[in-house]
């Protein structure tokens, strides 16, 4: 689980079939050999790391939902750390289990923040309303406009500056995924529904196997 609070920038170091090597130095700190780390958003498992580089490994599942396939070396990746008890959870509960990709449709600038707009498929619309949390490349983000096929969220200068969303331009794939909470409300006004089973805990990433 995580929080959609970038911690550092990383840069892709190398790419090779199933695996890939960031440099990076600060998301070091309190590194686990199999522990997780999201990458653009994405929960993946260290395989190996050292004193300025992690690898991971990435599966036909997660090349098939996500961006992370179009990384090349030298491209820079947003990273964070697994939530702990004692880290504030200062944006949203992301779970790093991507829903799927959308593409940037507009950067706009606005006073003193940026308007971002994302064209996503209806099975991710369906999800997102306005004021509502999403998760843009791992970056958690405040819905402020939203039509049939896209919507837009507002970044501060902050977010641009730290993130790899100050590099994004239009036509760019994005990884998205939206609030656990909407899907649980709609799982729960389904009629018939039976509450929480073992099928939909597995679903949602509370049981692994």
């Amino acid at each position: 689980m995580f929080t959609g609070i970038i911690e550092e920038v990383g840069r892709v170091t190398a790419v090779s079939s199933g695996r890939l090597a960031i440099s990076a130095v600060k998301i070091l700190m309190g590194m686990e050999l199999g522990g997780s780390i999201s990458v653009n958003g994405i929960c993946l498992t260290v395989t190996e790391f050292g004193g300025s580089s992690l690898s991971v490994d990435i599966m036909p599942e997660t090349l098939s939902r996500t961006n992370i396939g179009l990384l090349c070396a030298g491209d820079r990746v947003n990273m964070e750390r697994p939530l702990t008890m004692e880290k504030f959870l200062g944006g949203h509960l992301v779970q790093g289990h991507i829903d799927g990709t959308g593409r940037i449709t507009s950067v706009t600038k606005k006073g003193k923040t940026t308007l971002v707009g994302v064209e996503a498929s209806t099975e991710i619309m369906r999800y997102i309303v306005e004021k509502g949390f999403i998760a843009v490349d791992g970056i958690s983000l405040t819905v402020v406009n939203i039509d049939a096929a896209s919507f837009t969220v507002s970044v501060v200068d902050h977010t641009l500056k730290n993130t790899i969303l100050g590099y994004r331009t239009t036509g760019d794939i994005v990884n998205l995924e939206v609030d656990i909470i909407a899907k649980y409300v709609e799982r729960f006004s389904r009629s018939g529904n039976s509450g929480i089973t073992v099928d939909f805990l597995k679903e949602h990433g509370f049981i692994n196997g």
